[in-house]
């Protein structure tokens, strides 16, 4: 299937998604397209101010739109930790866990906690995120966890030695490359301790290729290349809702635009980078990630196989 769109998304009445970062963007054109398939959507936001902007939009274009908006700031391991929570305080189930929110090269910033932004945002606060809903995911039938990640992950490495780029000092392209490769790893990881355990939730990922977002406003570089390369975020969005909605979707796979470089075009099946393919690397970033939020999932560690 060469030309996926929002019209191949089957049914999503009854099921209930989270999805960070969807005030703008992907995101917001993420929750909407599940919101117009009959889905019950939480749109996890940073900013209330444009999270509830983005309700209003919903609701004004769908008619009975079941949208809802909570405030999540993956800066901060406390509000991810209430949010989560809340969630599931709430909620007796979760069908699509669709993890989008990010950063993208800002000036350097650190998180609540202390880590460098984007790595602490793209992939700690979604890790921790994740292993707090865990729970919910697991007793829902057919649930699906989505990683947003990126092609910038192309040329990225995971430096244990200096992941917060403390020694190196800070270099924003690396930075939010590293974050996320980390995303495609974590994907991986994820979906191979679930499965070793029985579990049935699946783990997909998505990239959106060059979409013109509001995630690009720090870059100058991005924004002048935009107009040349970019798509716009309804098109962008296709991958990610492909990876949440395709019934044929197994575990592990990845979805990218399939046209030059996969910057643009229509959702196809891509592969993840090299490196995201390193099982002894996934297996050291998790062990990380589990000390660096707090936050242990209680998934036994699978044999890694190097490079698969």
């Amino acid at each position: 299937m060469s030309h996926w769109t929002f019209d191949d998304m089957p049914d999503q009445s009854g099921r209930r998604a989270v999805v960070t970062g969807a005030n703008t963007g992907i995101g917001f054109e993420t929750a909407r397209a599940l919101v117009r398939k009959g889905a019950h959507v939480t749109l996890a936001c940073r900013n209330s101010e444009k999270g509830r902007r983005a309700i209003d939009r919903i609701r004004a274009e769908v008619t009975g739109a079941s949208a809802f908006l909570e405030q999540l700031d993956l800066s901060d391991l406390d509000q991810v930790e209430a949010f989560a929570s809340k969630y599931a305080a709430e909620n007796d189930r979760l069908d699509l866990l669709i993890l989008n929110a990010g950063v993208m090269v800002p000036p350097a910033s650190k998180t609540a906690q202390g880590f460098e932004l984007q790595f602490g945002v793209n992939h700690l606060g979604h890790f921790a995120l994740t292993g707090a809903l865990l729970p919910l995911l697991q007793q829902t039938e057919s649930s699906r966890v989505v990683v947003v990640s990126s092609t910038a992950a192309v040329q990225a490495a995971i430096h244990f030695d200096d992941l917060q780029f403390e020694t190196r000092g800070y270099a924003p392209w690396p930075a939010y490359g590293q974050s996320k490769l980390a995303n495609q790893l974590f994907a991986r990881e994820l979906q191979r301790r679930l499965r070793a355990v029985g579990s049935s939730v699946l783990v997909t990922a998505a990239h959106p290729g060059w979409t013109v977002t509001d995630l690009q406003r720090t870059s100058s570089f991005a924004r002048c290349l935009s107009p040349v390369f970019g798509m716009k975020p309804p098109q962008g969005a296709l991958p990610t809702l492909r990876a949440a909605t395709d019934p044929e979707a197994t575990g592990g796979e990845y979805f990218g635009p399939n046209g030059f470089f996969q910057m643009r075009g229509y959702p196809v099946r891509v592969e993840m980078v090299k490196r995201a393919k390193d099982d002894v690397t996934a297996k050291r970033l998790w062990a990380i990630s589990e000390e660096l939020t707090g936050t242990y999932y209680g998934l036994p560690p699978v044999r890694p196989s190097g490079l698969a």
